[in-house]
Parts: structure tokens; sequence; C-alpha cells
């Protein structure tokens, strides 16, 4: 079973008032014994009462003495920091409870202004409304429309994330003429070389049959006088000039 809800203030019933006071007091000091041990802070309690001659310390009145005497050594500013009033503490009250009661005030407003957002849809006109409804109508209007393109623009993120466009890998490129001309060119220019450097191989390993064709006077027999073949300086430079791996 819930508690009711007590009102804050002073109880005119005497045996009323007596009995709350006692159970108060009890739970006062239970608390203020919590406080203390569960969070290890020097704490003590002086309660004054009408119904007792003496006033009431915990936890003791030597404890008591040394907490406020402490407190005491304090600068003045630090004392008085945290510490109000009968007439401080009903001004915070009030203004906690004007905060309260805007913001309240707006809640109703933004729910009546939305009243009038879906009756309108319906098809009722807006009549009777002052410029300062049609003001707000309006901001309403703006706001929750905001939210709606907010809401999609979120919607859409999560769609992209969870389905990511997948994009096609790019066709291999068709060479074209000239591309094709120039790699053909390349490669007879490389087996040009090839071929240049099997030649170089072939001239300074010449076989016999080599010899014997730039030197056919020793083996024909025609001696010193015979006539030499012209494969000499005329051709120096190349024996086929109509080769295509010769330029």
């Amino acid at each position: 079973m819930t508690r009711k809800k007590v009102s804050l203030t002073y109880i005119t019933n005497d045996s009323a008032r007596k009995a709350t006071f006692k159970k108060r007091k009890k739970g006062l000091m239970k608390k203020a014994n919590e406080l203390s041990t569960l969070c290890d802070i020097q704490a003590c309690v002086i309660i004054y009462s009408q119904y007792e001659s003496h006033p009431e310390v915990w936890p003791s009145p030597l404890g008591v003495q040394r907490i406020v005497s402490q407190f005491r050594s304090l600068p003045e500013m630090d004392q008085s920091k945290k510490m109000v009033n009968q007439e401080t503490f009903l001004r915070q009250r009030i203004v906690k409870a004007n905060e309260q009661l805007k913001k309240l005030r707006k809640e109703n407003r933004e729910k009546e202004m939305s009243r009038v957002m879906f009756q309108s849809l319906t098809g009722k006109p807006l009549q009777g409304l002052t410029m300062i409804d049609l003001n707000d109508l309006g901001w309403l209007i703006d706001q929750n429309l905001k939210e709606l393109v907010d809401k999609i623009k979120t919607r859409k993120e999560e769609l992209a994330q969870r389905n990511p466009v997948r994009v096609p890998p790019t066709p291999a490129a068709v060479p074209a003429a000239g591309d094709h001309a120039l790699n053909l060119n390349m490669h007879a220019t490389m087996e040009r070389q090839a071929f240049g450097l099997s030649n170089m191989g072939n001239t300074m390993q010449r076989p016999s049959w080599f010899t014997d064709m730039m030197n056919p006077n020793e083996q024909m027999g025609f001696g010193a006088v015979a006539e030499v073949l012209p494969f000499g300086d005329q051709y120096h430079h190349g024996l086929w000039p109509n080769n295509p791996f010769f330029p």
C-alpha cells in the first residue's frame, strides 16, 4: 500500500503533532546514523522540543561539541555557503514552482495546437484563431516537419548501412588501333635486341664454317694473291640490309 502524500503544514492537533514528532525524530536519528556509517562522514543531531526539558543529541554530547567546534573554525563564507533561513527556503520553492508552472503551460499549449492542427487536416476551417494562435500553430508545424525530415534521413542512413551499394567491376579497356601498333613495335624492338645479343655471342664464338667462308683462300688453295670476297668494310654495318630486325 502506497503512502499518501503529506502536506507540509503545521499540525494543529496536539496529540497528532506529538505522535508525528516522536516518529520523525526516531527516523531522523536513524538516517543520520546511516549517513555517517555508509559515507564515513562526521554528522551530529541536536533537537530542541517543547515535549522534553533537555535537548536530545546524537551521537553523544562530546561528539556534538567536537563537530560544532570544527564547524566554527571554518571561515564565515564556508560556514554560510549552503545555509538558508526560512525566507530563503520559501523563495527557492517559489522559483521552482514557477518553473514547473511554465513547463506545464508549454505542454498544454502544444497539446492544444496539436489538436487544432489535426482538426484542420480533417477539413475544419481555422476560424476564430488569433495571431498568437496562428504563430504557435506555425511553429508547431515547423517542428513536426523538422522531426519528419530527421527521421527520414536517419532511416535512409540505416538502410544504406544495412544494404551497401555494390559498384560493378570496371570492364577491361579494349586497346585502340594505335595502342595495338605500339605494342607490336615494342615487341619487335625486344626481338631485335634479343637477336642482336645472339649475334654478338655468335661473333665471339665463330664456328669453323664461318671462318672458312671468311678465309676461302686458305681452304681452296688459291694462295695469297687470290681475290678476297666483297664482305669487308663495304658492308660492315650489316649483311642483310633489307632485314626487318635491323634498321
